[in-house]
């Protein structure tokens, strides 16, 4: 369980940046935590500006399709068609679409084309059976990628698989430096996961994050049109690469903190400054919102006070901060990083409010995240807490997290009935 993944899955009220000079805006904000009063919540977020569909960049994109024979079940290859299809009827006149597909053997099915007609026909005519030569597909589909290459465009790869990759190169230490020598040459990678069963999701998110790209898992039509038609400018087009934040605490203000989640996306001190680590990228109208838990200097903490703690006098003089938030990130077609730099006032930590509204359901979800993990901080707050904190929804995605938490709740049997009213049911 990943809390971060589950947090980032929704969308938040964060002001739009002012102009594409810097691409994001920073948002932060500060509650006392609902399951321990001791503590703050603090929550910083990103923004990317949107791409209006006229100033997209074209796009040559490869579908490479699994249609081996553990894609044969209703959740897998025909949602696979149903999604990509989707996807083709929100590309414009100046992209390309090419079709790739491998099972035992791999072969290119489609040429690249801005036909919407030839791209649905031939995805429609796709079968599933054989074994999975995976490793030989994502070698054809970056071939074909790189024959069409689009300088300044989007050169993408969408891998939509179960995650078998049985034949061929499986290991994922080989397929990782396959996609980062791609990534490295402009080409990279989306990966969708469908189905249960033999679904490899670690292999599916490590080699998306080393190919600049993301990953999203597709249960049904509903999550398909949202990931490939309502987030498409996210999913498919860059605005900043590279992405790092690194959060200072004020250890006048904070003696101790933990972040929620972020435990496999945790980056290196000395690696922040350094533009060759690889870090990941940001897509148009695309979000990032971590949330941090932090004890003020003085209160009851998870552990003993240090004997020797070390307390900064950089941050003993600056008594009118909290923390400090630095972000490095590189245009999408940029080597060198910017920086932008942000201080939070220490007078947030000064709030005797618990959550409310956006930030409300936010920590809803994290507390939900950290429950599945079993997270010992969260002193017993229980499923039913959680769906009041996230309160009634409107957006059908929030609905849908907070019937989640009754489910769960139901499930677990232990800490008391979730309220129908809470439940939007």
């Amino acid at each position: 369980m990943r809390s971060e993944e589950l947090i980032n899955y929704f969308r938040y009220d964060y002001v739009m940046p002012l102009n594409r000079s810097a691409p994001f805006s920073v948002n932060t904000d500060v509650a006392v935590s609902p399951w321990n009063s001791q503590t703050r919540l603090l929550r910083i977020g990103l923004r990317g500006y949107d791409l209006p569909r006229s100033a997209r960049p074209p796009a040559n994109l490869v579908f490479l399709v699994d249609v081996s024979g553990s894609m044969s079940s209703p959740d897998k290859l025909p949602l696979v068609k149903s999604a990509l299809q989707g996807l083709a009827g929100e590309l414009s006149s100046r992209d390309k679409v090419s079709i790739v597909v491998y099972a035992g053997a791999v072969g290119l099915v489609l040429e690249p084309t801005s036909d919407e007609r030839k791209i649905r026909d031939a995805l429609e005519r796709l079968s599933a059976g054989g074994s999975t030569a995976g490793g030989a597909g994502l070698k054809l589909a970056y071939q074909i990628a790189r024959d069409n290459f689009i300088q300044g465009g989007v050169n993408r790869v969408l891998l939509a698989t179960d995650g078998d990759f049985n034949v061929g190169v499986s290991d994922n230490k080989t397929l990782i430096e396959m996609v980062e020598r791609e990534r490295d040459s402009g080409v990279t990678l989306t990966t969708l996961g469908f189905g249960e069963g033999n679904y490899n999701e670690a292999m599916m998110e490590q080699i998306a994050d080393h190919g600049n790209g993301n990953y999203s898992y597709i249960d049904s039509a509903l999550e398909a049109k949202k990931v490939l038609g309502d987030e498409m400018g996210s999913t498919l087009f860059t605005i900043a690469k590279d992405l790092k934040i690194q959060v200072e605490f004020n250890p006048a203000q904070v003696s101790q903190y933990r972040l929620l989640g972020y435990e496999n996306r945790a980056l290196r001190e000395e690696d922040f400054n350094n533009d060759k680590v690889d870090a990941g990228d940001i897509g148009a109208g695309h979000q990032v919102t971590a949330i941090y838990e932090i004890v003020p200097t003085g209160a009851r903490g998870w552990s003993d006070p240090r004997r020797y703690q070390d307390v900064s006098p950089n941050g003993e003089g600056r008594v009118g901060e909290l923390a400090f938030v630095k972000l490095r990130y590189k245009l999408p077609d940029g080597t060198t990083s910017r920086l932008i730099e942000r201080p939070v006032a220490a007078s947030l930590m000064r709030t005797t409010l618990r959550p409310t509204g956006d930030f409300a359901f936010a920590t809803a979800v994290a507390a939900f995240g950290q429950k599945l993990r079993g997270d010992a901080m969260l002193h017993g707050f229980t499923h039913a807490q959680i769906a009041a904190l996230a309160g009634r929804q409107n957006d059908f995605w929030r609905q849908e997290f907070v019937r989640l938490v009754g489910l769960a709740g139901s499930m677990a049997g232990n800490d008391g009935p979730v309220e129908r009213e809470r439940a939007g049911g």
